[in-house]
């Protein structure tokens, strides 16, 4: 009896131990470069974006440009507060109506001012969205790679996913592969 539960033990355990080799000889070799085999994957495309060589190549160029536009800014705010003084100054010498042109005058040049700095910073978070949509269109392919190599069939946001294994994410290899086929996306 004690032999017969061995044997019934034993030939499920060896046969565990068989069948890889048995089936690894009978496919044919992939060239699957991730550790993941799924027919789902989840990928973190702020992620891929914020932390590739491109999105951080996007982000010092953001960050130059708002440094400029913040510099500009601050000029701006200092000549219009001398403006602003040196009309107060002639308040006292000049009529009413002359001196209510001349503040309605400068109350037109702030508000064409802001609306002219606003537009900048609005062109500014444009171009941040022109240069995303660029990476994804250009990520494409290699997403597309990703999946052959893990054999799925789609790639999820990570973030609409309620619960997930670690294992399907491959936000990190996507950047590994984005960096070497995009770099940071100027020549």
């Amino acid at each position: 009896m004690r032999w017969i539960s061995l044997v019934v033990f034993l030939v499920p355990v060896l046969s565990v131990w068989a069948i890889p080799g048995q089936a690894q000889q009978d496919l044919p070799i992939q060239k699957n470069r991730l550790n993941v085999h799924s027919p789902i994957l989840t990928i973190d495309s702020d992620r891929i974006f914020n932390e590739s060589a491109f999105g951080l190549r996007v982000a010092r160029d953001v960050e130059v440009q708002s440094s400029v536009l913040a510099a500009e800014n601050r000029k701006i705010e200092a000549e219009l507060e001398d403006e602003e003084r040196r009309l107060t100054d002639q308040r006292s010498t000049l009529d009413t109506t002359a001196f209510r042109d001349l503040a309605d005058a400068f109350d037109q040049k702030v508000q064409k001012t802001r609306a002219a700095q606003a537009a900048k910073g609005r062109s500014l978070s444009q171009m941040v969205d022109q240069e995303r949509s660029l990476f994804l269109n250009a990520a494409g392919p290699v997403l597309e790679e990703l999946m052959q190599d893990a054999g799925a069939a789609v790639i999820l946001e990570r973030l609409s996913v309620f619960v997930s294994a670690n294992a399907i994410d491959i936000t990190d290899e996507a950047i590994k592969r984005l960096d070497a086929t995009l770099g940071s996306g100027k020549n």
